[in-house]
């Protein structure tokens, strides 16, 4: 919390933080009259959410699934495979994704070109920046995230499936009726809890994406303050630029869980 002082000075390394002035709200007026800091949190807000949005249904489906399957060998063997690629770093997944998405190499683009098209610069189009983003982050976490949807299913009761089988019910109303309300609340409370990062998404993946091309959609609140900060050496503008983030994530991670003690009394976080 020490640090959070640079937020309201005119930091100046010879002098210390305490030497340093008082500039108070400066530095925030300074990022909001900033034309592009609109379009930084924007991109920020949109991409976090376009991953929790999806991510989150493909994880419960993806736990559905496995606790549906008859055969063991099977469901080791998926879970195996979906949960192996959260153990790739982002530096060599996103190398990964410059292989594939190369112009003139790529395995996207040499099947392009046997259709006849032309090959297309995919890490340098704007617009597809957020889907290549958002959907091989879903392809490594998506085996993970599902691992906390499967344990919830574990804790059903037994009696509530040998009911269902009494009553005559098919395997999608059993999922439909028992198994989803069953970890609704474990869903709802994920929810809450990704909901306090939203803006604080991944610096390292975005950072290593970008590049002049696609940096309208790219740059991002996280790769925005490492830029002002490390780079520029603002270290106050910064600071307050993160203040601003964490207390943007605050205010989703209250009103999300106001939300969820709305739609029911024993969900939320508190």
């Amino acid at each position: 919390m020490y640090g959070v002082l640079l937020a309201f000075k005119k930091y100046r390394v010879s002098k210390g933080v305490w030497g340093s002035p008082w500039v108070g709200f400066y530095q925030f007026e300074k990022f909001f009259r900033n034309p592009s800091s609109i379009q930084i949190m924007l991109n920020t807000f949109l991409l976090s959410m376009y991953a929790l949005v999806a991510s989150i249904p493909l994880a419960v489906i993806l736990a559905i699934a496995l606790n549906e399957t008859r055969s063991k060998m099977w469901r080791k063997s998926v879970q195996m495979v979906t949960y192996a690629p959260y153990f790739i770093s982002t530096v060599v997944m996103v190398a990964i994704l410059m292989q594939f998405l190369d112009p003139s190499l790529g395995l996207f683009n040499t099947v392009r070109k046997m259709m006849g098209k032309e090959s297309l610069n995919y890490m340098g189009e704007a617009t597809l920046f957020k889907h290549i983003y958002v959907w091989s982050e879903i392809w490594k976490n998506t085996g993970y995230n599902a691992i906390i949807y499967l344990a919830a299913l574990t804790a059903v009761s037994p009696e509530l499936y040998e009911a269902a089988k009494v009553d005559g019910v098919n395997r999608f109303q059993k999922v439909l009726y028992i198994d989803l309300p069953s970890i609704s609340s474990t869903i709802v409370i994920m929810l809450i809890m990704n909901m306090g990062f939203v803006m604080s998404l991944g610096f390292e993946k975005a950072f290593l994406m970008q590049n002049p091309l696609n940096l309208e959609t790219a740059e991002i609140m996280s790769t925005y303050v490492y830029k002002m900060g490390l780079i520029n050496s603002d270290f106050s503008y910064s600071t307050a630029i993160d203040m601003v983030n964490s207390c943007i994530n605050i205010v989703l991670i209250l009103l999300f869980n106001r939300l969820a003690k709305v739609y029911n009394k024993e969900g939320g976080l508190w």
